[in-house]
């Protein structure tokens, strides 16, 4: 509770230029039928405080710590793929799908593969497919498999997120229940985006949209701090 308690209050105020960006985000509510740079920008504002957020922490410690680097690594490539969503609609879709990939990738090599817990595996994947499933008709073309991949590698993402928390035995610690939360958030946006852009029109999904992201992507940052914190605060006790 002690460590906990240390992280919220060490972690939270540099956070503040992230809560910030992401009011502004909310509060310009560009449009999206007219994409430019300066809505790319905005949108990719919170991402840019969140690297800002890591690289506070320290270069030795990033350097230090892969879980860390991979995160933010992982950062930059959402901020990539954001951009690209802002011109969707000109034929970056794709483009922006690999981008996010990538991102679940270097998520689920932070994440680790221990404890294993196939459990939580098993249930992902049931989850996964079943997502699958319901897409499936509605899907045409290439997206056909690349919808596949991508469902099975945010997934993997999230199983590994779950495992890490190690709620069953006791083990677990804010910063992974963190970044469990963040996984399963993550997967609501992307869910949300796919009903959206392959089945049918989804009330306020561009809210829900974008809030879950933001909220997912800055537990997933939180979750890359715990190395840190939790050696700050035995040396400050």
């Amino acid at each position: 509770f002690n460590v906990s308690f240390f992280q919220v209050k060490s972690e939270g105020p540099k956070l503040v230029p992230f809560f910030k960006a992401t009011c502004v985000y909310f509060v310009l509510w560009l449009p999206t039928s007219s994409p430019s740079w300066f809505s790319a920008l905005i949108k990719c504002l919170p991402i840019f405080c969140l690297w800002v957020f890591l690289l506070a922490h320290g270069i030795n410690f990033l350097v230090s710590h892969r879980s860390a680097s991979r995160i933010l690594a992982g950062l930059i490539f959402s901020a990539v793929g954001d951009a690209f969503l802002i011109w969707q609609e000109q034929g970056y879709f794709i483009h922006g799908l690999l981008m996010f990939a990538i991102t679940h990738i270097l998520y689920s090599s932070a994440f680790g593969m221990k404890p294993l817990d196939l459990k939580a595996g098993l249930l992902m994947g049931l989850v996964c497919s079943s997502c699958y499933a319901f897409l499936y008709s509605y899907l045409s073309g290439p997206f056909t498999y690349l919808v596949a991949v991508y469902i099975a590698l945010i997934g993997f993402m999230g199983w590994r997120a779950v495992a890490g928390m190690q709620l069953c035995n006791d083990l677990w610690t804010w910063t992974k229940l963190s970044a469990c939360i963040g996984a399963m958030l993550f997967m609501v946006s992307d869910l949300t985006i796919a009903l959206n852009e392959f089945c049918f029109p989804v009330p306020y999904s561009r809210f829900i949209i974008m809030a879950t992201y933001y909220a997912a992507q800055m537990l997933i940052a939180l979750s890359a701090v715990e190395s840190r914190d939790e050696e700050d605060f035995r040396k400050r006790s």
